[in-house]
């Protein structure tokens, strides 16, 4: 699995990151969905993250048909990167969090 960076401004919690793939230039900005609004961007890729007590919303920034493995990849490095190992990765918003 590939390392990538993760960028987290001053007001921002470590839920509320970016990640940063230095190869490819893509960026996934994360959401904590209960403590940040997320609204979705035309022309990005979102993904939602379920664990325990813990929901993640991650948004492409600058997708230009990159792989969507590797946007899943990133996700993935990312909950590993948190301790989130229960973590389950869906393509929509799960109806128990609407």
């Amino acid at each position: 699995m590939s390392n990538y960076l993760v960028s987290i401004s001053k007001t921002e919690t470590l839920k509320d990151g970016t990640i940063h793939d230095p190869e490819s230039k893509l960026k996934v900005k994360v959401f904590d969905l209960l403590t940040s609004r997320f609204k979705p961007s035309k022309g990005e890729v979102q993904f939602f993250v379920t664990a325990g007590e813990e929901t993640l919303a991650f948004e492409t920034k600058g997708y230009k048909k990159h792989r969507k493995l590797l946007v899943l990849q990133m996700i993935s490095w990312y909950c590993i990167y948190l301790g989130l190992l229960e973590a389950q990765i869906h393509s929509s918003l799960p109806l128990s969090m609407l």
